[in-house]
């Protein structure tokens, strides 16, 4: 099979894939999209579903101002698509917890939401509750609870549910989504555009393509030229039976879906491309839920997994254009989901016009060039 009718091919359907197609879409762009087989790994399927600004960036101003950007955008964003596709996000924006068992640990998240208080200003919002303050706000906390943060514009939706909108209204719109088309090769061709080969024999043209590929980026990052490499970071989740009692908050470890399941996760580990899960890690995740909620205690565990992360060398975003091919560009993240809202809208103006270069330059690629010269 051979497609040579795409102004951009976008390698990768995951969230980020499909947000840009679809703000490309929406501006009247020809969009084709290569992904590769269910089997393949991907962060999109086993996302915990937040909307989160709590500390994000502290340690980074521009990504600190990039994901304010993206909370405050979202609900916009939910609405348009729901419009778009007749799919309910299942949206809840209404302020989310960071709790804490250790103190710690816990005047040193208070001091990252100081410093990305002085990258936001005045933007900036959020409370500081001891563990006597959150058990007179919700009766159910548990004594393990030293304190928790609490930010106003944090919340979640159903991420399967959002996956599924942005797949449909990518082809309400006139996208072309091709499965089970995992790319081996990119050519750039002589007088502009790439030639793209699929494992499978298939090939693809377009004038321009975009790298959304996640855990499939590096190999082909190297033949456009890109410096950047990923590395996967796994997180492990548990979700319980459904309850007909609604949980009273939403944490960035605890949340209950619309479906009535409450969903526990927050874990980092190093564990390569091994996406399994562990007893001892559900164990741990098991007994946090219960110290933070002991009302949790009775809840029967139906499932449990591991899903893969992705990660930049210094975890922050890259919005990259090649250097040496102009037309092909990179875009890597892990928060997928809470930069969704921007990826459909400013990212999407970017890459159809990237002369701005100052827009986005504190997400090239440059930082690491810089870091590896010195």
């Amino acid at each position: 099979m051979s497609d040579k009718n795409a102004e951009f091919i976008i390698v990768g359907a995951g969230v980020v894939g499909l947000s840009i197609a679809l703000g490309l879409l929406q501006k009247g762009h020809q969009v084709t999209i290569l992904d590769g087989g269910d089997s393949d790994l991907s962060a999109s399927k086993g996302n915990f579903g937040l909307i989160w600004l709590q500390a994000k960036g502290s340690h980074f101003a521009p990504y600190a101002k990039w994901t304010h950007k993206a909370v405050k955008k979202w609900p916009d964003f939910a609405k348009s698509l729901e419009e778009l596709t007749q799919i309910n996000l299942a949206l809840e924006q209404t302020g989310g917890y960071e709790f804490f068992t250790d103190s710690n640990e816990f005047k040193a998240f208070q001091a990252d939401l100081k410093q990305q208080q002085i990258h936001l200003g005045k933007k900036s919002s959020y409370e500081i509750l001891t563990g006597d303050d959150l058990r007179k706000r919700y009766a159910g906390i548990g004594d393990k609870v030293v304190g928790a943060t609490f930010c106003p514009l944090d919340g979640h939706v159903n991420p399967l549910k959002l996956f599924s909108a942005l797949h449909s209204a990518v082809l309400t719109l006139g996208g072309k989504i091709f499965s089970n088309n995992k790319v081996k090769n990119i050519t750039p061709l002589q007088g502009g555009g790439f030639k793209l080969l699929a494992l499978n024999g298939n090939r693809f043209y377009s004038d321009r393509v975009i790298l959304a590929a996640g855990l499939g980026t590096n190999s082909l990052a190297k033949q456009l030229d890109f410096v950047t490499q990923v590395r996967p970071q796994r997180g492990e989740l548990l979700i319980t039976e459904k309850i007909a009692e609604r949980l009273p908050f939403v944490s960035s470890t605890i949340r209950q879906v619309n479906e009535g399941g409450i969903q526990i996760g927050g874990t980092s580990e190093e564990a390569g491309l091994d996406d399994s899960e562990s007893l001892n890690v559900m164990v741990n995740l098991a007994q946090h839920a219960v110290s933070v909620y002991p009302q949790l205690s009775n809840v029967r565990v139906n499932r449990a997994w591991g899903a893969l992360r992705i990660l930049s060398p210094d975890g922050y975003p890259v919005y990259a254009q090649s250097h040496q091919y102009p037309g092909a560009y990179l875009v890597t993240c892990h928060s997928g989901i809470t930069l969704a809202s921007l990826h459909c809208s400013l990212l999407a103006e970017w890459i159809i016009d990237a002369s701005n270069q100052s827009t986005l330059e504190a997400f090239s690629e440059n930082r690491f060039s810089i870091s590896s010269a010195a």
